[in-house]
Formats: C-alpha cells, sequence, structure tokens
C-alpha cells in the first residue's frame, strides 16, 4: 500500500510540475520555415488555396458557407480531427493567410503563406502566429518545437510536386 502511495504521489508530482512549467513558458510564438520547388508561383499557389486533399494526412476537405464574407474550409485528418480554418486574406499568387476558426481548441492562430519565384524555383515561406493555451501543450512543445506541422505542410507541398524538398529556416 505504501509503495502504492508512493507511485501515486510521484506521478502526481510529475504532472503538476509538467503544468507549472507549461503556464511559465509564453503562450504566443512566431515561427516560420520555407522550400524551394521547381514549380511555378501560380502552380503552387493553386496548391496551397484550394481543397488540401492532396496532403496524406488530409481524408477530407470541405468549402463551408462564408462567415462574414469569409471563406471557411474545414479539413479532416486521419485522426479524424477536424478544424476550420478562415481565409483572412489572399494575393495570388504571392500570398494567402489563414486562420483557425475553430474554437475551444488548445491552440489558435494562422498561418501566412507567401511565394517568392527565384530564378527557376519558388520559395515558399509559412509564417506561424500561433497561440497555445494549454501548459500542457507549452510543455510538450519544448521537445517538439513549433515548427513540426509546418515542415510536414512544406515536405507534402514537395511530395504533391513530385519532388524532394529542403525545409530551412
Amino acid at each position: 500500500m505504501k509503495i502504492l502511495l508512493i507511485v501515486i504521489g510521484g506521478f502526481l508530482l510529475v504532472c503538476l510540475s509538467l503544468v507549472v512549467i507549461g503556464s511559465l513558458l509564453p503562450k504566443r510564438h512566431v515561427a516560420s520555415r520555407s522550400a524551394s520547388y521547381h514549380a511555378t508561383p501560380e502552380q503552387l499557389f493553386s496548391l496551397i488555396s484550394g481543397a488540401q486533399n492532396w496532403r496524406s494526412d488530409v481524408v477530407q476537405c470541405e468549402t463551408l458557407p462564408d462567415h462574414a464574407g469569409r471563406e471557411l474550409m474545414r479539413e479532416t485528418t486521419k485522426n479524424h480531427e477536424a478544424v476550420t480554418y478562415e481565409l483572412l486574406d489572399s494575393v495570388p499568387p504571392k500570398s494567402l493567410t489563414r486562420r483557425i476558426a475553430t474554437p475551444n481548441l488548445p491552440f489558435s492562430g494562422s498561418w501566412t503563406f507567401s511565394l517568392q519565384p527565384s530564378g527557376e524555383t519558388t520559395v515558399v515561406r509559412i509564417t506561424e502566429n500561433g497561440e497555445v493555451h494549454s501548459p500542457v501543450f507549452r510543455f510538450a512543445s519544448l521537445f517538439l518545437g513549433h515548427t513540426r506541422t509546418i515542415d510536414g505542410y512544406l515536405n507534402a507541398l514537395g511530395e504533391a510536386t513530385k519532388q524532394k524538398v529542403e525545409v530551412r529556416d
């Protein structure tokens, strides 16, 4: 019985420490990554601005009725997580900004896509202006970082254009 209490007490202490450390970390962050593609800005913008079914992690992508004059898109992932995004700004084929519109998630924020032609390639930069509400998720970000999802998106864009890309800061 004493060993069980020690184990439970230790577990609670670890959980409490995790929450305290996460609470001390900043809620807001900015993360930015880029990759170069042998494709035109128009080709890449078409993929980025359209239905996201070309991404292997997305099983369904649907356009929803506009809200307050803004285009909405809902993505459902393989993990059955559905997130709705609101289009804030679009300047084809140069830039696009989407914001998470799903309420009550442990995170929120926006992604701005910037497309810059550079010789025979196009550099796509994604800048995330994010906020992590949950102290547990903020603690996890110490180990996972804030660029993991961006890197995955840029790599998926490479797969969609049939090329291997190098993601960089």
